[in-house]
């Protein structure tokens, strides 16, 4: 096939517009083009209100394609590309069943590859199936009630199945390729296999997790929800085994430790057990809240439905510190994210069809190991507790979210209520000042960089904006040191993964470091 790239098409036209169009820049009939696959797709805003639609196509030709390319001489076409990830196969089955603990983007992907291999892996994962725990979140949500097994972070799918299901990676891997045809294959739809910028949905997710489980299974995996992993088992240093629930053991001389950010017991069972681990740099702030349609005429300059709500990336260096956003959710919504008693926790989330009346985005400060109060490698994790404690007390003790206008906020004064913009949090709002409930660290940058940030994107700094806190789960502050062979340093047969181990960033980087250590205990299988 040859490929094309830099296709720009006005937001409506057809596909057979698009042929049209690739045919053009091969110097053929639009008649001799057989097929178009889409490899990208990508909206160009920069010369707003005319936004464009930007392709790479791979296009199968009736004729010579060497001599086609050779003919048209279009620095934009060539033959296209051939990157495949290939699954590493195993020389036998072990005695023992490698065992997963975690099933988020890490932990499903590791078994996947795994059953896919035929070594047949045990899942243990703390919370509940993805069912099950979709209506703990929705009574968490409409009444304050936490059920701390089975919660945001805890369960199938991990953290990121309350989100906005973004898919898009500053890696550069074959893996990540294959990730998304297993994703799509699940249910989530070809369109994140060719978007610049794809992402599924929490309502999508759902039922994309749950396929995964079932193809797991059907390859020979199994498992085990309600299953928190209470002690670990070690001997002449490697893993021996696992205590499941306080009470049943599993022996096991291979462990995949997906356990994400949140699972904080466990980082304090592994830190007793004398696992080696650090602290490290991680961030905290707030979930900032806009009218979406604010925010397409800012980077559109046109409210246009044909587009997609459209999203924002920014940054802000200060003196010594970094502000910037992450997580942004086009027209989504600010949910509570607690799991455990007596703490408030923010984030954001979308459905697939992004169509909340408000965008959101975690709002954060890069906070670096010094800055943490305390010692230890917990210390950062500590400090968030410490956070979410405040923030539970501000807003009343019941899980509603201290809130604050962005206008009231930067003039120091406490809110009472909203303006054009509502806040979407769940299960409710308490309206104070946040100077009251963040440490003077981030409040600081906070204050000097919303100013700032509105030379980025008119219209951020907006005194109707809404400020949610606390936002402290973004990433570990904790890294599970490991060697390169993705085996813990300190116990072999250990593989610290994910964003809990302090190795990604997002449900891509999580899946395909999961896939890393899978393929590290592949080629452990005598």
């Amino acid at each position: 096939m040859i490929r094309i790239r830099e296709i720009s098409m006005p937001p409506e036209h057809s596909a057979a517009q698009l042929s049209y169009e690739a045919a053009r820049v091969l110097k053929i009939e639009s008649s001799k083009i057989r097929q178009v696959r889409l490899v990208r797709r990508s909206v160009d805003a920069r010369k707003k209100p005319d936004i464009r639609i930007v392709y790479t196509v791979d296009v199968a030709v009736d004729g010579n394609e060497a001599k086609i390319l050779k003919r048209c001489k279009s620095k934009r076409a060539a033959i296209a590309p051939v990157s495949y990830y290939k699954l590493p196969k195993p020389s036998g089955v072990p005695e023992k069943r490698p065992v997963i603990v975690g099933f988020g983007p890490a932990g499903m992907f590791a078994a996947l590859v795994l059953s896919m291999a035929g070594l047949r892996p045990l899942v243990l994962e703390r919370g509940e199936d993805a069912q099950s725990r979709f209506e703990r979140v929705q009574q968490f949500w409409k009444t304050g009630v936490l059920d701390q097994k089975s919660n945001v972070q805890f369960g199938e799918g991990g953290a990121g199945t309350f989100s906005d299901g973004k898919l898009n990676t500053g890696l550069n891997n074959p893996r990540i390729g294959w990730v998304l045809e297993q994703l799509a294959a699940a249910g989530a739809g070809e369109e994140i296999l060719f978007d610049a910028k794809p992402h599924i949905g929490t309502d999508v997710l759902l039922t994309v997790v749950q396929n995964i489980r079932q193809r797991i299974l059907e390859l020979g995996g199994t498992v085990r929800f309600c299953s928190q992993v209470t002690k670990l088992f070690h001997h002449d240093g490697h893993i021996s085994g696992l205590e499941i629930n306080g009470a049943e053991r599993i022996d096991c001389d291979k462990v995949i430790l997906a356990i994400g950010h949140s699972a904080r017991d466990t980082f304090e069972m592994l830190y007793e057990t004398g696992v080696p681990m650090e602290r490290k740099p991680f961030a905290m702030g707030v979930r900032i809240e806009h009218l979406q349609e604010r925010i397409n005429m800012a980077q559109y300059g046109t409210d246009d439905p044909v587009l997609p709500p459209a999203d924002y990336k920014l940054v802000k260096h200060l003196d010594g510190e970094t502000v910037y956003s992450f997580c942004m959710c086009p027209g989504g919504y600010v949910v509570g994210a607690a799991s455990e008693e007596g703490r408030v926790v923010t984030n954001g989330m979308s459905y697939a069809d992004r169509a909340g009346i408000n965008a959101n985005a975690a709002l954060l400060v890069g906070l670096d190991p010094e800055d943490f109060p305390g010692e230890g490698p917990l210390a950062g994790m500590y400090w968030q507790r410490q956070l979410e404690e405040t923030a539970f007390q501000t807003g009343g003790s019941n899980y509603y979210a201290p809130v604050q206008r962005v206008g009231d906020f930067l003039a120091g004064r406490a809110s009472t209520g909203p303006g054009a913009v509502k806040p979407t949090y769940r299960p409710g709002v308490a309206w104070c000042d946040l100077h009251g409930v963040l440490p003077e660290k981030i409040t600081s940058a906070l204050s000097k960089a919303l100013p700032l940030l509105e030379g980025s994107l008119k219209g951020f700094s907006d005194p109707d904006a809404v400020l949610t806190a606390p936002e402290t789960r973004s990433s570990s502050p904790v890294r599970i040191l490991r060697d390169d062979n993705k085996q813990s340093v300190g116990i072999a047969g250990l593989y610290p993964a994910g964003e809990g181990a302090g190795y990604a960033g997002g449900i891509m980087s999580a899946a395909v470091d999961g896939i890393l250590c899978a393929e590290s205990v592949i080629s452990q299988v005598l």
